[in-house]
């Protein structure tokens, strides 16, 4: 006989939750109905490995959003995401096109390098953005064995630099790319925000315009943990699910990640907490651009505000409120604000950061 499990637990509460900063929207906690969703879940037991009903039924509303080609493999992180996904649409000789920027190559410890075994062929932008023109730069020495053949374009939506792609951008990105026998793949690490943006569906900017593979991020918009691989062109990807296993990003208790994912896609939660951060951004953007001392630097297009004030400024601030340098030697920081950052947080950091620019 099994004995009843009680609801004591020992565990107890290490932090203020009433301090918030704006450094990472990996900072927030989880959203109530996506915790609502796991405790939802958790009850009895389910076949492991994404035999489950939840993962079962993830496909179907993955389906609803990105056309019925469109396959979800859940995994753990971004970073899995990203190199299993790159791993997917590349040969052992193959390399990657991407913005200087991009995540894949500042971000990820050279993952994509050292557990993908990827070449990354960088671009500078401006923006963050890559263009046709600019992916020429890298386009070329397909024949030349001396040189990693370039394979795939990836591009993040939005970007690292908090700016948006229009959905003509990246049609005409994939159009240059499969002219040139090349694969798209697309980081949506914060991919509701960039809809949200655009005030397009999802679809509009990926499978609709031709991207091949797409890694989908929900940490970033409310989840605890998790993201998947969305393969959109089933012909341009071989062996996902072994790759999956392959990189340690399959889970045995799949069904922790699925129930997540179907929390914000089955209805409009994912959509909701993008709008709610990306309209926190611009009411703090709004605030900065009043201010004397302080530069934006980029489009305030998506849930990131990049700023350029003095470097005293900005330590001193830091002991209120939590934030990165983005390039300390110039002065440069990030503000990012998440699907729980309210109104009043926002009217705080400015009125702080009013008083500190005073001093």
């Amino acid at each position: 006989m099994t004995a009843a499990l009680g609801p004591r637990t020992d565990a107890r509460r290490h932090h203020d939750p009433s301090v918030r900063g704006f450094a990472s929207d990996n900072y927030a906690g989880a959203h109530p109905e996506v915790l609502a969703a796991l405790a939802l879940a958790n009850e009895g037991h389910q076949v492991a490995y994404g035999e489950d009903q939840y993962t079962d039924h993830l496909r179907r509303i993955v389906h609803s959003h990105f056309g019925p080609s469109a396959e979800a493999f859940p995994v753990f992180n971004g970073t899995g995401a990203n190199v299993t996904a790159l791993q997917a649409v590349t040969d052992r000789w193959g390399a990657v096109i991407c913005a200087e920027s991009a995540h894949i190559n500042v971000d990820e410890g050279g993952a994509p390098e050292r557990m993908g075994g990827l070449k990354l062929l960088t671009v500078p932008t401006p923006d963050g953005k890559l263009t046709p023109e600019l992916i020429d730069r890298q386009a070329w020495g397909w024949e030349d064995e001396h040189r990693a053949m370039p394979q795939v374009v990836s591009i993040t939506q939005n970007t690292e630099l908090g700016t948006v792609y229009t959905v003509d951008e990246i049609r005409a990105i994939v159009e240059h790319a499969h002219a040139k026998g090349m694969k798209v793949h697309l980081d949506g690490a914060r991919i509701a925000n960039a809809a949200a943006s655009l005030d397009v569906p999802m679809r509009a900017f990926t499978n609709a315009v031709g991207v091949d593979v797409l890694s989908y991020g929900g940490t970033k918009n409310g989840m605890v943990f998790g993201e998947a691989v969305i393969v959109l062109n089933p012909d341009a990807v071989s062996h996902m699910k072994h790759l999956r296993k392959l990189s340690m990003q399959l889970a045995s208790k799949m069904r922790f990640v699925s129930v997540q994912l179907e929390a914000l896609l089955a209805k409009d939660l994912w959509l909701r907490n993008a709008r709610h951060s990306n309209a926190m951004a611009q009411r703090l953007a709004a605030g900065v651009r009043a201010l004397d001392g302080v530069e934006i630097l980029y489009p305030v297009q998506a849930n990131a505000v990049f700023a350029r004030l003095p470097h005293e400024v900005s330590r001193r601030l830091q002991e209120r409120f939590r934030f990165y340098f983005w390039d300390e030697a110039a002065g440069d920081v990030r503000w990012m604000c998440a699907f729980d950052t309210t109104e009043d947080d926002v009217d705080a950091f400015l009125q702080a950061l009013k008083e500190e620019l005073a001093r």
